[in-house]
């Protein structure tokens, strides 16, 4: 497990831009992986306090299965590793804006924030297409922090299309 250090900061908002920053190059890094698999290249990783619980990329092509996108894997990684479904405190890092299906996974696991970088404009659920994550409708609504590493997420899944098209 990984742990995130931001003794020297100077603020508690320049340390959470920091920590942002920090644990969203390891999804990037994730996303990568799933480039060099030939998967769509998004990257989660999942936290709680200042500790990565998990961490995955997209997989639906090498395991065959419609669900097995980043977010999925990621909270069911950390699922299993905490004993519990409920996921309070934690923090999902997430290069690509969340579908509909991440979305609701991320409400149903109690998640407490989610933080993204590309938006998606054909089904994202953060924000883009429907804010699902946020619906006062439901019994849980997660804090949302969009556009971090905003150009290195954009970039790979542009260079992912454009070589598949």
């Amino acid at each position: 497990m990984e742990y995130f250090s931001s003794a020297n900061q100077k603020s508690e908002h320049a340390t959470a831009v920091d920590a942002d920053k920090y644990f969203m190059k390891k999804a990037l890094e994730q996303a990568e992986k799933a480039l060099s698999q030939d998967e769509v290249p998004v990257g989660a990783v999942l936290i709680r306090g200042d500790k990565i619980v998990s961490e995955a990329c997209n997989q639906k092509e090498s395991l065959n299965d419609p669900t097995a996108h980043a977010e999925i894997l990621a909270i069911k990684e950390a699922s299993q590793k905490l004993g519990s479904w409920r996921l309070n405190g934690a923090t999902l890092y997430v290069t690509k804006e969340p579908c509909p299906m991440c979305a609701g996974a991320i409400v149903q696991a109690r998640i407490e924030k989610l933080v993204y970088g590309a938006p998606d404009n054909k089904a994202g659920y953060a924000g883009s297409l429907y804010n699902l994550l946020q619906d006062a409708r439901l019994n849980h609504q997660v804090e949302v922090v969009s556009g971090v590493c905003l150009e290195e997420s954009r970039e790979l899944l542009k260079n992912f299309f454009q070589k598949i098209r």
